[in-house]
């Protein structure tokens, strides 16, 4: 896989792909979703995709959701580590409020990316971002605080793999091994 777009790309591995659907509309939001309350390190978890060779076992590259700030103005930014085939790095990608609880925008070179915190206890999270660029790309991923699946949160994630005709990927946590990008 080439790091042509390294965000695009580490957030489409990182948080994993998936769906079907057809609309944003399709995917649930948290109601009374806090950002704030999602800050910190997450661990993932699961992973589903549409297209599994974003995400091959065989493909070096290994990224992962590091953690989640909050900013100014209600931004939510994600920190991605990546490493693999020598390679080792960090990538922030920010996201803006929408007009909506739990919807978040945000755009790339060549395109725009929606971000949906679907589903939340403030200890696990189900989170969808969906991509538009030359074609639609939605992901899923099952995030916890701690690395234990809890069995009621792997059931709702399941509930989407199954019910968006989704293909679990690998999961990699890559941790604190990369330098965070400055």
């Amino acid at each position: 896989m080439a790091l042509a777009r390294p965000p695009l790309l580490l957030l489409v591995l990182g948080l994993g792909l998936a769906g079907t659907q057809k609309t944003l509309e399709e995917v649930p939001v948290q109601p009374g979703f806090e950002a704030r309350k999602v800050e910190g390190r997450w661990l993932t978890l699961r992973l589903a995709a549409s297209h599994g060779n974003l995400v091959s076992p065989a493909d070096p590259l290994r990224l992962s959701l590091h953690s989640i700030r909050t900013g100014a103005g209600g931004d939510v930014e994600f920190l991605l580590l990546w490493r693999g085939a020598g390679v080792c790095g960090g990538e922030n990608v920010t996201v803006h409020p929408t007009q909506l609880p739990g919807q978040y925008h945000g755009s790339f070179e060549g395109g725009s990316m929606h971000v949906r915190f679907v589903s939340t206890d403030y200890s696990n999270l189900i989170l969808h971002v969906r991509f538009e660029d030359e074609e639609v790309t939605s992901l899923w991923v099952l995030l916890a605080r701690r690395k234990l699946e809890d069995p009621q949160w792997l059931g709702k994630y399941l509930g989407y793999v199954e019910k968006f005709h989704l293909q679990e990927a690998p999961v990699s946590n890559v941790g604190g091994q990369c330098p965070p990008p400055q």
